[in-house]
C-alpha cells in the first residue's frame, strides 16, 4: 500500500482533502486538447528545420495518434499546411540533448529557443509549416511622432503596414484613437474578404498601462488617467493597451510568435531593451519572457536618476536619464531648437549631422548622454544579472563604433563583467519594433490558447 500523509494510505489523504474543501488539480478533455495543440504550435515555432508529424511526436513526447489528431485540427483551420519538400526523419536524441526536454514537452513549457533536430537516415516524411497569410496578428501604436498599424502572419511576413508621421503631443486620446481606427479599417475589411483571420494584439503606448485598458500616464503625449475602453479602437477592435518598450522588446525575442528564420537563432533571449524617443522606456526580457513586475510597470529605465541636482523631469524627479539622452533633451542641449520645435524629425537630423561634423555643443551633449545611458545600463545589469543591452529608437542611428565604446564603458561598471560577456548593441528588429511586437502579441494568444480561436 502506498503511504499517504502521516502514514495513512494515499486514498485516505485524498478523502481528507476533499472533506476540507481543497480541490485537486484536474483537466478535462477540452483543456487537454488545448494544451496539446499549444505544445505542437510551440514546437513548430521553435524549430530551425521543418518537422514532420513523426518528428513532432519525438520532440513533444505526444503519441503519433495524438499528433495526427492535433495537426488535422490545425490544418482544417488553415494554421498549418503540408510543405512541398520532404524531409528525412530526425533523431529523438533531440529530446535529451537539445533545448527541449521530454518534461518540458509534456508540461507545455517548451522554451522559446532553437530546436535543431539531429538528422538520421530514414524514409522522407512530409513536413509541416505555418500557412502564410491565413492568420494575422494586428498591432497598432500611438507614439509622440506618429501612429500606425501592422498585420503579421505566423511565417513572420508583414501582410500590411501603414504609418502616419505626425506630431501627436497634446492631441487628445479620443482624436488619436479615432485616427488609428480610421487608418486600420480599410485594410481589415480587405483581409477579411480574403478570409484571413485577424487576431487583435497590442496597442503600443509610451506610458504606463494597467490591465490592458487603463492608461495611468503618458506624459510625453500629455495624457493622464485614460480609460482606453471608451474608444472603439480598444472596446471593439479588442486591442490590448501595453507599454511600447515592452512590445518593442517582444519583437526581439526569437520565436516569440512567428517562425524563426535561421539568422535569428543567434539573437539573445535574455536582455535589457531600451527604447529611445522624446522619452526613454525600458524592458527586461528573461528567457524569452517579459518581466513585468507586480503591476506591469517594470523596466522604466528612463526615470532612473543619474544626477540628483539635474534638470526636473516631467515625472517630477531630478536628473532622469531621459533628461540627458531623450530626443528633445539632446536637441535642446545642442542648441538646435527648443520646445515643440525640438521634437521635429529635422531637428534630430541636424543634431546627428552637427555631431558627426565635430560641433562642440553637439559633441558635449552627446558625450553627456552616452555617459548617462551607460550608467543606467550598467546599474540595470548589476540588478538583474543579464549581459546584453539593446538600445533601440533613434539611438540605433548611432555609429556601430559608438556602441562598441559603450560596451567597454558599461563593462567597466558591471561588477561581474569578468564572468560574463557584456554587450551593448542595436536591436535586430528596429523598424517600428513596437508595432511588430504588438502584432506578435495577438499571434501569441493563438499559440497559448488555440481552442479559443479555432473552429
Amino acid at each position: 500500500m502506498k503511504a499517504g500523509t502521516a502514514g495513512q494510505p494515499a486514498s485516505r489523504g485524498i478523502n481528507r482533502r476533499h472533506r476540507e474543501g481543497k480541490s485537486l488539480p484536474s483537466i478535462n478533455q477540452e483543456g487537454l486538447r488545448n494544451h496539446n495543440l499549444s505544445v505542437v504550435l510551440q514546437a513548430l515555432l521553435s524549430s530551425e528545420n521543418p518537422l514532420s508529424r513523426a518528428d513532432l511526436a519525438d520532440i513533444t513526447g505526444l503519441t503519433k495518434a495524438t499528433i495526427s489528431m492535433q495537426t488535422a485540427i490545425l490544418q482544417k483551420n488553415r494554421l498549418l499546411e503540408d510543405l512541398q519538400t520532404p524531409v528525412r526523419r530526425v533523431s529523438s536524441d533531440k529530446i535529451s540533448s537539445g533545448k527541449i526536454s521530454s518534461g518540458e514537452a509534456s508540461s507545455g513549457k517548451i522554451s522559446r529557443g532553437k530546436i535543431s533536430p539531429v538528422k538520421k537516415m530514414g524514409r522522407p516524411s512530409v513536413p509541416l509549416g505555418f500557412a502564410p497569410a491565413s492568420w494575422a496578428g494586428l498591432g497598432a501604436q500611438i507614439n509622440t511622432d506618429g501612429y500606425g498599424f501592422l498585420l503579421l502572419d505566423f511565417t513572420g511576413q508583414v501582410l500590411a503596414q501603414e504609418w502616419e508621421s505626425h506630431p501627436m503631443v497634446n492631441i487628445d486620446p479620443q482624436t488619436a484613437c479615432r485616427k488609428v481606427e480610421t487608418l486600420i479599417q480599410p485594410t481589415l475589411s480587405r483581409f477579411k474578404r480574403r478570409h484571413c483571420r485577424i487576431v487583435p494584439g497590442g496597442l503600443a503606448l509610451p506610458g504606463l498601462v494597467a490591465d490592458g485598458h487603463h492608461l495611468l500616464m503618458a506624459r510625453n503625449l500629455g495624457w493622464e488617467q485614460v480609460d482606453l475602453n471608451n474608444y472603439p479602437l480598444v472596446s471593439q477592435l479588442r486591442l490590448y493597451g501595453a507599454n511600447e518598450a515592452n512590445l518593442a522588446a517582444i519583437a526581439q525575442v526569437p520565436g516569440y510568435a512567428t517562425h524563426m528564420e535561421a539568422e535569428t537563432y543567434q539573437n539573445p533571449n535574455s536582455f535589457i531593451y531600451i527604447s529611445t524617443d522624446i522619452g526613454i522606456g525600458g524592458a527586461y526580457v528573461r528567457q524569452g519572457q517579459i518581466s513585468r513586475g507586480n503591476h506591469g510597470f517594470a523596466g522604466e529605465l528612463g526615470h532612473v536618476s543619474v544626477n540628483f541636482k539635474g534638470p526636473v523631469c516631467l515625472c517630477g524627479r531630478r536628473g532622469c536619464v531621459e533628461m540627458y539622452a531623450g530626443r528633445r533633451a539632446l536637441v535642446e542641449a545642442a542648441g538646435i531648437a527648443q520646445g515643440q520645435a525640438a521634437v521635429q524629425p529635422q531637428a534630430l537630423d541636424e543634431l546627428l549631422d552637427r555631431w558627426h561634423q565635430g560641433d562642440p555643443q553637439a559633441r558635449k551633449a552627446m558625450r553627456l548622454a552616452i555617459r548617462a545611458l551607460n550608467s543606467v545600463i550598467a546599474s540595470a545589469m548589476n540588478v538583474v544579472d543579464v549581459d546584453t543591452a539593446m538600445v533601440g529608437g533613434f539611438w540605433s542611428r548611432i555609429d556601430d563604433s559608438v556602441m562598441e565604446e559603450m560596451t567597454v564603458d558599461v563593462a567597466d561598471q558591471v561588477l561581474g563583467s569578468s564572468g560574463m560577456s557584456v554587450t551593448v548593441m542595436k536591436p535586430p528588429v528596429n523598424d517600428h519594433p513596437a508595432l511588430r511586437g504588438a502584432a506578435e502579441l495577438g499571434l501569441r494568444r493563438v499559440i497559448d490558447n488555440p481552442l479559443q480561436y479555432l473552429d
